[in-house]
């Protein structure tokens, strides 16, 4: 299992109502299955005294990223909706920071950086700001879904320059052309991200 300290954060990814409900608007084959595994990794950070972030995809009615406006997406994660809350079975600390992405119509799936969807000009989500205010040196990566926002997070992090790991028994892949999950990981190993746990999750 991956350690925790005060310089480590735990960053919960997009472990929202969407994704991992079957029920969801885009929902991840297995996404209810990582909350146990998730969970655990929120209670070692606890016990730890790491920092817990949880971020949140968090879209307005028409957005250049859902396949309605132009996009590839279902609608999904529209602001202050059910779909947009974390699932109700996630034990993220109410006082635990959340990052907020995609707002004004963003591309928004790294927890670190945002994209314009028509001019592509990138902005910060404000995360790296908040984990630098806090000495953090390591992050440790969990949630939905592997080969989008969990790798674009872990990415940002690692080019950083932050320590970083993904924890494999709390991600899942949506997989929207077979294999992007394991050539996900495949990439993120190779910027010199730590997998822990069993590959193939």
């Amino acid at each position: 299992m991956p350690r925790y300290d005060s310089t480590t954060a735990l960053i919960v990814v997009d472990v929202q109502n969407d994704f991992a409900d079957p029920g969801g608007g885009l929902a991840v084959a297995d996404g209810v299955r990582i909350i146990a595994a998730t969970n655990r990794e929120i209670d070692a950070a606890r016990h730890a005294g790491a920092l817990i972030v949880a971020t949140q995809d968090w879209h307005p009615p028409t957005t250049p990223h859902f396949a309605k406006d132009g996009g590839i997406w279902p609608v999904h994660c529209l602001a202050d909706s059910w779909g947009a809350a974390l699932h109700p079975a996630l034990r993220v600390p109410d006082e635990a920071p959340r990052v907020r992405k995609g707002a004004n119509g963003e591309d928004g799936y790294s927890g670190f950086t945002m994209r314009d969807a028509t001019t592509s000009e990138e902005t910060s989500t404000g995360l790296d700001r908040l984990l630098r205010d806090r000495a953090i040196e390591r992050v440790v990566v969990v949630g939905l879904a592997t080969d989008y926002c969990v790798k674009a997070t872990a990415l940002d992090a690692a080019r950083l320059g932050y320590a970083t790991a993904l924890v494999t028994a709390a991600i899942a892949a949506v997989d929207l052309q077979p294999g992007d999950g394991q050539r996900a990981l495949g990439e993120m190993e190779h910027v010199g991200i730590r997998l822990v746990g069993p590959r193939g999750a």
